[in-house]
Parts: C-alpha cells; sequence; structure tokens
C-alpha cells in the first residue's frame, strides 16, 4: 500500500457539500483530504476482502457462543431483562440491514488485523460509498476502486421490502451538532426510497410510547418497523427501553438487538478465545495481565477514538480524553501499523449481509479520534 500525493481539485469543498458531506472540515483542517490518496494492489484487496468476510463469519461462531451464556452478556454489560430478547432476536433473524464496517490495521507483513467492528451505529458510509467514488471518476477514471457498498446497500433494502408491514420504514437519529448522523441517516433512508420502500423521518427524542407501551410517531402511529442511528445501549439504558424490548414482535429495529453482541468490543476477547492465534485476530483480554506490557487499552462501548490508551512496555505513549469512564476496559495487543509521516492508517472495510462491500481508509495519529481524516484510494497494477 502506498499513500502519494496530488492536487486537490479547486472546487472540491462545492462537489463534497453537493453529495452530502457537510462535515468535510473540523475548523481549518479538512476531515476529506484529497491532497493525498493510497494505492493499492489487487493482491491487497484481496488480503482485505478476505480479512473482512472471514471476521464476519468468526462473528456468528462467537455471537452463537454469547446468547447461550447469560455469564458472557453480563459481562458484556448487556442488562438481565434484555437477554431473552437478544437470544430470541439472533435466532429468529427480524429485518437487518446486516451491514457494518471492521476497523484492520496492516501489521509489518500487510496482514489486515481487526480492532473493532462497527455494526450497530456504523459511519464514515457517504465518504466511502459515494464522494470517493466521484473524486475517482474525475481524477483517475481508468482505475478501480474497492467501492460496491452503495448497490449493496440498495440491493439489501430490496431484499428486505416484503418483511416491513405496509412497505414502510421509520427513519430515526440523533439531533446532533455536525449532521452527520442526520445526513447519513438521510443517505440510507434514500437508499431505501430507491428500492421502493415508504419511508418517515422522526428524531430519536420525537418517538413516544401509547398506553399500551406501545412505540408511536408523533402522530400516535404505531411504528411497526424503524431504522435507528443511535446506540442500543442507550436505548435500553432510557426509561422507555423496557418497552421497545417488551414490544420488539410489534416493531422492528433495525439493526435488531441482538447487535449489542458484535458492537461490544468485549467481543474481540470472545474471539480470541475461540480462534487464538488467527492471522486476523489481535490477542484480547479484559484482563491486562493476560496481553502483556504493550497494549491498547479501550472501552467496552466508547466512540470516536475516546478514552484510548496505548501502552509500550509499561510505558503509556499516547492516550485520548473522553466520556468513557466508568464501564469496563478491553486489552488488545498492540498492531504495528505503517507509519507514513506520522500518519498512520486505519481500514473501514465495510461488509453487507456476509459479502465484502467496500473501504474507507482515515488515518491520525497512533489513535485513531474524532480528528481523523478519510484519504480516498485507488486501485493500481503492480507497476504503477
Amino acid at each position: 500500500m502506498k499513500r502519494r500525493n496530488i492536487d486537490p481539485r479547486p472546487d472540491w469543498r462545492e462537489r463534497v457539500e453537493r453529495m452530502g458531506l457537510i462535515w468535510h472540515s473540523n475548523g481549518a483542517e479538512p476531515y476529506w483530504d484529497e491532497s493525498r490518496y493510497y494505492a493499492l494492489n489487487a493482491a491487497e484487496v484481496a488480503r482485505i476482502e478476505r480479512a473482512t468476510e472471514t471476521a464476519y463469519a468468526l462473528l456468528l461462531e462467537a455471537g452463537e457462543r454469547v446468547v447461550n451464556d447469560p455469564v458472557l452478556m453480563k459481562h458484556f454489560g448487556i442488562p438481565e431483562y434484555c437477554h431473552g430478547a437478544v437470544r430470541h432476536a439472533w435466532y429468529s433473524e427480524p429485518p437487518a440491514l446486516n451491514f457494518g464496517r471492521f476497523d484492520f490495521g496492516l501489521d509489518p507483513q500487510g496482514t489486515p488485523k481487526l480492532f473493532e467492528f462497527n455494526c450497530d451505529t456504523p459511519t464514515s458510509m457517504i465518504e466511502a460509498a459515494v464522494v470517493q467514488w466521484e473524486w475517482k471518476e474525475q481524477c483517475f477514471p481508468h482505475l478501480d476502486q474497492l467501492n460496491s457498498l452503495h448497490e449493496r446497500l440498495i440491493e439489501r433494502w430490496r431484499e428486505l421490502r416484503p418483511r416491513l408491514t405496509g412497505n414502510r420504514l421509520w427513519f430515526t437519529h440523533d439531533a446532533d451538532p455536525s449532521h452527520e448522523d442526520t445526513i447519513t441517516t438521510t443517505y440510507l433512508r434514500d437508499l431505501a426510497e430507491e428500492a421502493g420502500i415508504v419511508t418517515q423521518a422522526i428524531l430519536i427524542n420525537d418517538i413516544g410510547v401509547d398506553a399500551h407501551g406501545r412505540i408511536v410517531d408523533l402522530d400516535d402511529q404505531l411504528i411497526s418497523a424503524i431504522f435507528k442511528l443511535y446506540p442500543w445501549e442507550w436505548i435500553v439504558d432510557e426509561t422507555y427501553g423496557p418497552d421497545i424490548v417488551r414490544h420488539l414482535s410489534e416493531t422492528a429495529w433495525i439493526e435488531p438487538i441482538w447487535k449489542m453482541i458484535w458492537s461490544n468490543k468485549a467481543i474481540l476477547e470472545v474471539l480470541w478465545q475461540m480462534f487464538p492465534g488467527h492471522p486476523n485476530l489481535l490477542a484480547a483480554s479484559s484482563d491486562r495481565r493476560a496481553i502483556g506490557d504493550s497494549y491498547v487499552a479501550k472501552p467496552f462501548l466508547a466512540r470516536e477514538g475516546a478514552n484510548i490508551e496505548i501502552v509500550e512496555d509499561d510505558a503509556v505513549v499516547a492516550r485520548s480524553g473522553g466520556k468513557y469512564v466508568d464501564g469496563k476496559t478491553l486489552y488488545q495487543q498492540r498492531c504495528y501499523t505503517p507509519d507514513f509521516d506520522g500518519h498512520y492508517p486505519v481500514l473501514g472495510a465495510w461488509i453487507v449481509d456476509g459479502a465484502a462491500a467496500g473501504l474507507g481508509i482515515r488515518e491520525d495519529g497512533l489513535i485513531t479520534g474524532n480528528g481523523a481524516r478519510f484519504v480516498p484510494h485507488v486501485i493500481v497494477d503492480d507497476g504503477d
């Protein structure tokens, strides 16, 4: 994998905004950074796709273990009142987009190593699916890109459409200041409409509960199915959480409640216990002593690189702040990823219903945080 410099398009801001990427900058610094790009060859792309689909297959086995072990579910921090619902959803397979973003690092041998799986509320979607494709089409029309995310999401919505009552689906998110959640949810809503689904928007705080505890919208209509860009661990911690869980048979939530398992970093510990030494996994444990003197400490439940600590030979070399300080901690073996002048790429490998679907690369310092930059990529011949 090579990192190359290129002159940004003069009108890049206007172009990416037209596609919905309005959070393209962090103050004076770009978030969408087309002053550089990554060039991958076919063999590297094949390795990433294999690792993506392999990790998904391993998670299927790990999920089976967790849903049948109440002690493990308690270890994950899943409330006891949710255990039965998680297990039932796992086996009954309610409607699910079944998508997510694996975050991989490349080790010195070029092998993708799993950092975590963002599958309950994954973002960086628009930039991966459409913005970098438009950049490629203008700057490198003769080259390809690891990118079928847009098309695969539409096809998945088409598959789900017959399972939605009245062919209808609500979409909800938090009213976030950057509007990233708003635009990401709107993008997925547009794809659903392209697949023939009738959609309706509602903010998460506007969802109500009727006298029977059922989930309703502002017009007191029963919400029969809803896509949410809002974490399950927050939902079940709300006062209305028990009502939502009790009425899952009347309101299908996409993604389903079993995503609480895969989106929790505790799943990395289970994966390592079940598949020790697997080439795409890093040693992981909630017991720091099991990992050694060099590790990455991260909360079971956290977002955007918050509250991460990187330790080398018992010395802290990087640390991020944040609000996720009260939960359990996972300790993961360090992966020494490529260093491009102090920029360390993380490969966001997308999957849709078990099939590798695209790649988005973010780069930052040792910790990939909220200030990371999204850098586009292309596929090149070995000689390029």
